[in-house]
């Protein structure tokens, strides 16, 4: 694969990142609707061991919702392209 169908394949998914984000529902996943249901969501309340940089996919500071939810998607999947762009080169030089 050559750089142009990374950047290519990149563009795309920011793209999808930032638009599908948008149209995330705001209500719970069947899992958690489950934990509530049943009443042992409270047990999936714990510290967390590292903070989340984006907590609850809002981008912090950004008063529209859709927009702060949409580059916290596009902001994931920049994270996600590094790393694994990162370990693909450390593997690839090897």
């Amino acid at each position: 694969m050559n750089k142009k169908d990374i950047i290519i394949g990149l563009i795309i998914a920011l793209f999808l990142a930032g638009m599908i984000a948008m149209f995330a529902s705001p209500w719970p996943d069947g899992l958690e609707k489950v934990a509530e249901d049943k009443g042992f969501i409270e047990r999936s309340e714990v510290s967390p061991v590292l903070p989340a940089p984006i907590p609850d996919y809002a981008w912090p500071g950004v008063k529209n919702e859709k927009l702060a939810t949409s580059l916290a998607g596009i902001a994931g999947t920049l994270f996600i392209f590094f790393i694994t762009y990162g370990i693909s080169s450390l593997i690839k030089k090897r």
